[in-house]
Formats: structure tokens, C-alpha cells, sequence
């Protein structure tokens, strides 16, 4: 089969895919539908580049981001406006302060026990990591290798997904996260405590308040439910 249509099998694979799919999924794909050699890697890079490219060109509201580890088609981040205008409804929620804070530490730690989240931010986390786990934004990685061996908890690649992140190592360093936060109550010995990988979140944080609900990244929503969120 010749490059255009491998192009146009990279292309409908991306398409089709529920959720961003990786390159050894779509080589596997191809060299099954084709009984031919599975692709490399960088064929796939260079057939998505090839994509993007045609897509550039020809003004298209979309193209082939990599979020989570995997491929999918997304519109363009300038265009965010419109589709606002369009999907915002009251199903939209926002992670509320306390989630966002646990997860926030839990990204630069992991992975990391309960009682180190709980050292950190100085409260009980069982309802953030409840939530948390609830929403698919961390999981279980693990026990610690301390006494009781404790659940260790690391990010999920829905995490990754929601905040169109290909990666942790794309998230901004330290230094840009005491400026995006820009919070008082976020004092600089807790922002030293988390400096154990180059890794958070560009992520703002509400005011704090008494009621609010937990909501997603932008332009992101979770499932649908009643979510009674408590501050801690």
C-alpha cells in the first residue's frame, strides 16, 4: 500500500479513536487490517506531521494533537470562544479548590501516600482522594516501602487527557506554578516540600468559599453527577 493511503489509515484510525490512541495501537491496527509490516514510530510521527500539515495549509478548524500518551483530533486553541458559546451549560463543574490543591501536590509528588499528601496540606484528604480516585484523575500505582505499606497514589492518563498534557514533563516548572497560583495561603515551605520532580500543573485556583463543586479543566467535563462538594 502506498503512503497516501497509510496517511489515510493513520488519519481514520486517529479519527475513530474513543480516546488518544498510541502509536504501537495504530501500527498494530495497520499491520493487521494489511498483513503487512507494522510501521515504525517515526513513520507514524512523520505520517501524523504530514496530516497536521495538510490540515495547516488548508485552514482547517482542527488537527492532530498528542495528549495522554496517544493521538487525537482537537480544534484549534483560538476557536475555544465558539465552542464555549456553544457546550457551556450548568452540567460544566470545576475541581473546587480543595481537589485541586491535593491534586496539584500529588502531580509533583507521586508517587505519594495519603499521610505525605495529608503532611503537605496540613488536613485529611480522604474526601479528595476519594473524589479524586472517583473521577479517574489518580489511581493506585503501588504500596510504599514503610511500615503498614501504605497505598502510594499517582496521576491517571485521564488526567493527562483532561489538561492536554502528553506528558508530566509538559507541565510548567515550579517557578511559573508560585505565579500562576499567586495565592497567599500557598506559603513558599510547601511549594520546597513538593520539589521532588520537575513537574505541575498550570492550573488557577478559585477563591477560597464555603460551598463549591468540583469542576474539570477547561473546555473538559466529568460525568455528569451531583457532586456535593465540602471544603476540608
Amino acid at each position: 500500500m502506498n503512503d497516501i493511503t497509510i496517511q489515510a489509515a493513520v488519519e481514520a484510525l486517529i479519527f475513530a479513536a474513543e480516546e488518544p490512541i498510541a502509536p504501537t495501537v495504530i501500527a498494530q491496527s495497520y499491520a493487521e487490517a494489511t498483513g503487512e509490516d507494522a510501521p515504525s514510530k517515526e513513520q507514524i510521527e512523520e505520517l501524523v506531521a504530514g496530516i497536521n500539515q495538510q490540515l495547516d495549509e488548508s485552514g482547517r478548524a482542527y488537527r492532530i494533537e498528542t495528549w495522554g500518551g496517544g493521538y487525537r483530533f482537537a480544534t484549534r486553541g483560538e476557536l475555544a470562544p465558539f465552542l464555549k458559546a456553544l457546550f457551556v451549560n450548568d452540567r460544566q463543574r470545576k475541581l473546587s479548590r480543595t481537589l485541586m490543591e491535593s491534586l496539584a501536590i500529588l502531580a509533583y509528588r507521586q508517587p505519594t501516600t495519603r499521610a505525605e499528601l495529608e503532611f503537605v496540606r496540613g488536613v485529611d484528604c480522604d474526601y479528595a482522594l476519594r473524589k479524586l480516585l472517583e473521577y479517574g484523575l489518580i489511581d493506585v500505582v503501588g504500596r510504599a516501602e514503610k511500615v503498614g505499606r501504605p497505598l502510594l497514589y499517582g496521576t491517571t492518563d485521564r488526567f493527562l487527557e483532561l489538561f492536554g498534557l502528553a506528558s508530566l514533563s509538559d507541565l510548567p516548572n515550579l517557578r511559573e506554578l508560585e505565579s500562576i497560583l499567586d495565592d497567599p495561603a500557598f506559603q513558599k515551605e510547601k511549594a520546597r516540600m513538593l520539589m521532588t520532580t520537575a513537574v505541575q500543573l498550570p492550573l488557577q485556583v478559585e477563591p477560597e468559599e464555603t460551598h463549591t463543586e468540583p469542576i474539570v479543566a477547561e473546555d473538559s467535563e466529568l460525568p455528569d453527577e451531583n457532586i456535593d462538594a465540602q471544603e476540608e
